[in-house]
């Protein structure tokens, strides 16, 4: 391979014609093919092969692993829109911008625009009203206050000659960049909602010399219409490329003609009209296969198949991918798109979710889980191939499950795949669980009380004892019962919560404090004083900060009905919804004070999920009532407290229920309250824990914080803080780390001296 990856650049070097044809398609974005530019820029077989791996898309080699150097990041950010007349007008405005050190200038046509304002709440509202003819740019400049200020300033002397259709407004603030760049990447999701039932999404990305953008994109923009295709284009201006989805019904012959017609016809645009690139930055893959000799022409794509042969003498990677000798690839083998459950039809299986999902380092991600789901549903009824996979799933798709719905945020259509596996675990429960999960509901209360007393046993056999020997003996129930139903003991269990919470008043109180069933049944960890207990320390901190708390005397026995919900318990979960309803708008005398929840799983489940299965008079109550978490209410604290000191640096760990509540700013507020530094290790998400789903299985916890535990062991911190007991038990058997809920370390650096 050496000697023939040195012959192969002799003779690239040799023709004039050949190098100069590879240096100008290196002049503007391009990854059709193979990177014929690495024969020149590299001398030795080895930095010559290293070269033509990235884009190779597995048809050189198996790639193992990679390893990214990356740069810091800026300080801070700035971002505006800027809409003008046409995208003339815009394109005329991207060089000064580059010019003054823009990082992106992003390129979006009123089609798509219009589209946008109906998905995001959050686009500016006069694109409801826009022209077709216009467009806008999403513009982004990085660095200090200082330079961000001259930027701001320059950029308005540039725009100062165009007519713009909405003065330009710049913002910094964290929450509205990235609500700003969702409208951006939003349009795949966007064509996602809008495709036919049954309809493949294939992304394309073409480039343009940058300085032919405007005629480059409304030359697409008209033959997507020709097509019947949405004329949504989006791209990266500065750079000429464009970004468009189409979305044909395969199965279809009069859907596939129109597709082939459409690809036809785009070749003959980019690489005809403009000679551009047919792909900028996605891989070739087999759509475009076919098309790479239109691009590149005989003699360099004769240089390509000659390196494929080289790396790959029989043709087993990838085939057909890249490189293909059959000019009608793109039209053959689609992949089909059988009706599933409705929660999941519109997945277009992109796997941006995948990142977030806590089981994804053991089992299953949310694309795989609903990749798996339509195999099945392909399959016919006596397939064997069913059969094993239905088998399968139980474990790899339903039990490993967190069912945090993380995987909605980053999902251009928003698809919860936990909703998909609560279905599932409804579907699969039987009359006598219902009747057992409703037995628990009525009965929590003495359930609490059995579950502290297990919590003492536990306590007094690891207080002897290794706790591995308690961790064998529940592994060697869970062999002979079920993994499913038994819980593990993966590390340190906590003492047990104390059977009585502190004394109130509610005559001064400023808000109703629910102490959740966590927090009642477990206490500290093993290795910390039994006191103070969370609510103990969260009615102090609430005291000492001039915002006395009111506990009921009646909240044993009453949870957040989020247990039921995730098990697929429905008539447990029916009951405990409107026990829990009817209790909140009691104590706070029919909405007069607001409640004060104590675990963001629990808060997040109040807001999210109960007001859902209940009657519409007690979704009217839950409506009416202010119910804030913890993080909320001890932000509101700050201002009236004193911190005796500050410790260097903690890590914290935003739960997904913090995630999904918008509640992660307010906690890293209150860290950098309490430390120097807050350290959020990369790789954070969701832990995984999922209520009790983390001692049935310990691996999903182990899995989803694999890449945290990395950061945590290269990073100590002074102290590792989060937001709900579970999590932090789970965190805690996973990492090692002694993670404590936020009220704890906030009350103790808030004493008086």
């Amino acid at each position: 391979m050496a000697d023939g990856l040195l012959a192969l650049r002799a003779e690239i070097l040799a023709d004039e014609e050949l190098v100069e044809r590879i240096g100008h398609k290196y002049t503007i974005r391009n990854t059709t093919g193979y990177a014929l530019n690495a024969f020149l820029d590299a001398e030795t077989p080895l930095e010559i092969f290293r070269r033509l791996l990235v884009g190779s898309e597995g048809t050189l080699a198996f790639m193992a692993e990679v390893v990214f150097d990356t740069l810091p990041d800026p300080g801070l950010t700035t971002v505006t829109w800027i809409a003008t007349e046409s995208i003339d007008a815009s394109a005329r405005l991207v060089p000064a911008l580059v010019d003054l050190g823009a990082e992106a200038v992003e390129l979006m046509m009123a089609p798509a625009l219009t589209e946008a304002a109906k998905a995001y709440p959050g686009a500016p509202s006069y694109w409801h009203t826009l022209d077709p003819k216009a467009a806008a740019l999403l513009v982004e400049f990085r660095g200090e206050a200082d330079a961000l200020d001259d930027a701001e300033q320059r950029v308005r002397e540039v725009v100062a000659d165009t007519t713009l259709l909405y003065p330009i407004e710049f913002t910094r603030d964290e929450e509205l960049i990235e609500c700003n760049w969702r409208v951006r990447e939003g349009l795949l999701g966007i064509v996602g909602h809008l495709r036919p039932e049954g309809s493949a999404v294939v992304n394309e990305d073409v480039c343009f010399p940058p300085a032919r953008i405007a005629d480059g994109a409304h030359d697409l923009q008209l033959l997507l219409s020709k097509h019947g295709f949405l004329p949504g284009v989006a791209g990266h201006a500065a750079y000429g490329n464009l970004h468009f989805t189409l979305t044909p019904i395969l199965s279809e012959e009069a859907d596939k003609e129109r597709y082939g017609a459409f690809m036809s016809d785009l070749v003959d645009l980019v690489i005809g009209k403009y000679d551009g690139s047919l792909k900028a930055e996605h891989g070739t893959g087999r759509n475009m296969a076919p098309f790479v000799k239109h691009e590149w022409g005989a003699k360099a794509t004769d240089i390509m198949w000659r390196l494929k042969r080289l790396a790959d003498p029989h043709g087993v990677l990838g085939p057909n991918v890249i490189l293909t000798t059959d000019e009608g690839i793109h039209l053959k083998d689609f992949k089909s798109t059988p009706k599933i459950e409705q929660v999941a039809n519109l997945c277009i299986e992109c796997g941006f979710c995948e990142a977030t999902c806590p089981s994804r380092n053991v089992t299953t991600t949310p694309r795989q889980r609903i990749a798996l789901r339509r195999e099945m549903a392909r399959q016919p009824e006596d397939s064997p191939v069913l059969a094993q996979l239905q088998a399968e799933y139980e474990y790899d798709g339903i039990e490993t499950c967190a069912a945090d719905g993380t995987c909605a945020i980053p999902c251009p259509v928003q698809i919860n795949t936990g909703n998909l596996i609560k279905g599932f675990r409804r579907a699969e429960s039987t009359p006598s669980r219902e009747h057992a999960g409703l037995t628990a509901a009525k009965h929590w209360g003495q359930i609490e009380r059995l579950a502290r007393t297990a919590m003492s046993a536990v306590n007094g056999v690891q207080s002897r004892m290794d706790v591995k020997v308690l961790t064998e003996l529940t592994n060697a129930a869970r062999r002979v019962a079920s993994s499913d139903l038994i819980p593990s003991i993966p590390g340190p269990m906590p003492h047990p919560a104390p059977a009585h919470l502190p004394h109130t008043e509610r005559q001064s109180a400023r808000a109703v404090y629910f102490p959740t069933c966590i927090n009642r049944i477990f206490g500290r960890d093993p290795d910390k004083p039994r006191t103070p207990t969370l609510p103990e320390a969260f009615v102090t901190l609430s005291a000492r900060g001039g915002m006395p708390l009111w506990t009921p005397d009646d909240v044993r026995g009453l949870c957040c009905s989020t247990p039921w919900a995730s098990k697929g318990l429905a008539d447990g979960h029916q009951w405990m919804a409107e026990a829990i309803c009817d209790a909140l708008w009691r104590w706070t005398d029919h909405g007069s004070l607001p409640i004060v929840i104590d675990a963001a799983s629990c808060t997040h489940g109040l807001l999210e999920d109960v007001a859902k299965h209940v009657d519409d008079s007690r979704r009217a109550q839950m409506g009416a009532m202010s119910i804030r978490d913890s993080i909320t209410w001890c932000r509101d604290l700050l201002p009236h407290l004193s911190a005796n000191r500050k410790l260097e640096t903690v890590a914290l760990h935003p739960t997904c229920s913090t995630t999904h509540l918008g509640l992660n700013h307010d906690l890293k507020t209150i860290a950098s309250f309490l430390a120097d530094t807050t350290v959020v290790p990369v790789g954070t998400t969701c832990c995984g824990t999922a209520g009790d789903r983390g001692l049935l299985h310990p691996e999903l916890v182990v899995s989803a914080t694999r890449d945290e535990k990395a950061g945590l062991d290269a990073f100590p911190a002074q102290a590792y803080l989060s937001a709900n007991r579970t999590c932090e038990m789970g965190l805690r058997h996973a990492t090692g780390q002694p993670y404590e809920s936020f009220i704890f370390l906030l009350e103790e650096l808030t004493r008086p001296s």
